[in-house]
């Protein structure tokens, strides 16, 4: 009987292909547009964690300025920090395996006729390190070029690539601003990107340099730290609290005019933000289901009335209540499953389209496919009971009169 009531279903939805498009096109929109956006909002989670796991493991970030402006935040009567301050971190936390010192402005730099705008950086060679960077060409910057302020650079290759073309740019000498800074290496190219930003449109330069020739003050604008495996952030944060406020001449009344940032802890702040709103995006693209199950009824109902004296003759030759149930319930489940196989793949190819327009990984969660097909199913079983229902109980003598 099931059998005969899916050829049936098939080849009524068949026979009527505008019609049957036109009713499942809420289906199809509906569960589009949840794939697209679980598609899209899982490329996007990915997208965090790569960024922060790309600045470094188990970091914090020390900037000035009042807490909660996030990591880009500062306050202008803040104190700023200085390189005294990352050396008695180090001295005097011991969990603490590593600390960097940085600071960055945006310049013009040239060579020759090309010129190209980047984040010019000042730090020392621990950055490298922390941040996971290795050399392409050249070397890291000597003691005493750290020490007494030489301008020389270290460039990603974005810029490098810009500015000198491709190949080893190691001993040519580029105009950062208004002086000449010899390149002494090449970082190796990176995948990644912090924060939508290019990770290799970079300068790095010593901090001295930069402070002498670049900002003009011996200001730090952030200390970067990494500690020990097995040590905890909450606890290594609590002791940099501490030792800051010692240093910055905080009283007990006073908050602090600085922040500790966990990197980790921004990721999952970051993780749970795009997660909540990819599960309303979607909550709201799944009434479009609802909507369709209401166009699906609303056909069948249609079906029912035009179809009622073939309802009335099948009832006559020996047809049962139970198998003309059977024929219009079946008919609204396959008119379902057809929308539901169709927005999975319009959602499919929304996601993939949506990852490469936000350059994002593509990565489709199959429970979710899954999850909407069935419930493609289920939406022809709720909302084509009715009408399957009302043709079951029609009278054969009525339904044969019906013209």
């Amino acid at each position: 009987m099931l059998l005969e009531a899916l050829r049936l279903a098939l080849s009524t939805v068949f026979r009527n292909k505008l019609r049957s498009f036109l009713t499942v096109l809420g289906i199809v929109i509906g569960v589009a547009s949840v794939i697209a956006m679980v598609t899209v909002g899982q490329g996007s989670t990915a997208q965090v964690q790569s960024d922060v796991a790309s600045l470094g493991s188990n970091l914090l970030m020390i900037r000035p300025g009042a807490p909660g402006r996030g990591p880009g935040g500062g306050s202008n009567d803040a104190a700023p920090l200085t390189v005294a301050d990352m050396d008695a971190l180090v001295r005097y936390i011991p969990d603490i395996t590593a600390a960097t010192p940085g600071s960055a402005k945006s310049q013009t730099v040239v060579f020759g006729e090309m010129n190209h705008t980047v984040q010019i950086s000042g730090t020392d060679n621990a950055f490298f390190g922390i941040r996971g960077w290795t050399l392409a060409f050249g070397r890291l910057f000597s003691d005493g070029e750290m020490r007494i302020g030489t301008p020389v650079c270290i460039l990603g290759t974005t810029t490098s690539e810009a500015l000198i073309g491709e190949g080893n740019p190691v001993g040519t000498t580029i105009r950062v601003g208004k002086i000449s800074c010899e390149v002494i290496g090449l970082l190796a190219k990176r995948e990644a990107s912090t924060f939508g930003q290019d990770d290799n449109d970079i300068v790095v330069m010593p901090l001295k340099a930069f402070q002498r020739r670049i900002s003009g003050n011996t200001n730090v604008q952030s200390i970067s730290v990494t500690f020990r495996d097995g040590a905890s952030a909450e606890d290594v944060t609590a002791q940099i609290q501490t030792l800051m406020r010692e240093r910055r001449r905080l009283t007990g009344d006073q908050n602090d005019d600085f922040n500790v940032f966990d990197m980790k802890q921004i990721s999952s702040m970051l993780t749970g933000i795009t997660g909540v709103l990819t599960g309303l995006l979607s909550a709201v693209a799944a009434i479009s289901l609802l909507v369709g199950g209401i166009g699906i009824m609303n056909i069948m109902l249609v079906s029912v009335t035009e179809r009622t004296r073939e309802i009335g003759i099948r009832m006559a030759v020996g047809a049962t209540e139970a198998q003309v149930l059977m024929q219009f319930l079946v008919e609204a489940i396959v008119l379902s499953l057809i929308g539901g196989a169709l927005g999975i793949l319009l959602g499919l190819g929304l996601g993939a389209l949506g990852s490469y327009a936000l350059n994002i990984s593509f990565l489709p969660d199959y429970r979710i496919i899954i999850a909407s097909f069935i419930f493609s199913a289920f939406v022809g079983v709720v909302f084509g009971y009715f009408p399957a229902r009302r043709a079951a109980r029609l009278d054969p003598i009525e339904a044969l009169r019906h013209q």
